[in-house]
């Protein structure tokens, strides 16, 4: 739920000053329209009007998601509406909305955007506090429902997708290994000796580590400098291990989510 989350780092998760259907629509538009990467020409609030039109994107217990489509490339956006009186949607089951989620979907990113709708819609059927919006009084525990939904749906995601998700940036790692060494590295070094990795950092608590091999989660999770050495110096070693730092992403309150790669070898890979 990447564009979630950029909206609520970003500041696009607000209060809506209206419980009116079409008002609070136009503001959340308004919202997406102002970020610098959307055309001015675009028409969001307009498309998104005319969406409503053909079909409520109502998508029941208290939740709509409401889109607009563009010709026009970049990242899938989004804003996000917090009604604590709830909003009149006509959603199919009849509970009035307190959270809009508007969406801003490039061409592009139809795919992104499919699977980001579908953990969304999978986090609030498993998550009760998110079917439970118009219990909240501050805008701040809004956020902090979101934010905890979004931690669950990155702990909950197989080892294989996210193995998948960052195998072109492995291939690449491997390839600039092959540079700095002189040879080229074959498919089957890749598949057993650079490894991608992804650990999750919680406060107080024993790092996630997801991975395909089953043995190097379990050395991984018991490495008890793991957490200091990544942070510290971008890499760890744990026997003949290696865990280099990709890439990190940074969640509040205080959670981090490294991609790695593991690197089996008495050095680690420039």
């Amino acid at each position: 739920m990447k564009a979630l989350l950029n909206a609520l780092q970003e500041g696009r998760l607000v209060e809506l000053p209206d419980s009116v259907k079409k008002d609070a629509l136009e503001f959340l538009g308004t919202l997406i329209e102002a970020i610098p990467e959307v055309p001015d020409d675009d028409g969001v609030t307009e498309k998104v009007f005319a969406r409503e039109a053909l079909h409520n994107t109502g998508i029941g217990k208290g939740w709509a998601c409401p889109h607009a489509t563009t010709e026009y490339d970049g990242e899938l956006l989004c804003s996000v509406g917090w009604s604590p009186d709830g909003v009149d949607y006509g959603s199919p089951d009849g509970i009035p909305v307190h959270l809009m989620v508007m969406y801003y979907v490039p061409d592009s990113q139809r795919n992104a955007y499919l699977k980001e709708i579908s953990q969304l819609a999978k986090a609030i059927h498993q998550n009760e506090d998110l079917q439970k919006l118009q219990e909240l009084t501050e805008l701040s525990e809004v956020r902090h429902a979101l934010l905890d939904a979004i931690t669950h749906a990155i702990e909950s995601v197989a080892p294989e997708s996210r193995a998948r998700m960052i195998q072109l940036e492995v291939r690449h790692a491997a390839a600039e290994a092959s540079e700095d060494h002189g040879a080229p590295l074959s498919l089957d070094f890749i598949a057993h000796a650079i490894l991608p990795v992804s650990i999750l950092l919680v406060p107080g608590a024993k790092p996630v580590v997801l991975a395909q091999d089953r043995l190097l989660v379990e050395a991984l999770e018991s490495a008890s400098s793991l957490a200091q050495d990544l942070e510290k110096s971008g890499h760890a070693a744990h026997g003949d291990l290696n865990i280099v730092l990709r890439s990190s992403e940074h969640y509040a309150p205080d959670r981090t989510l490294h991609e790695c790669i593991a690197f089996r070898g008495a050095t680690k890979p420039a």
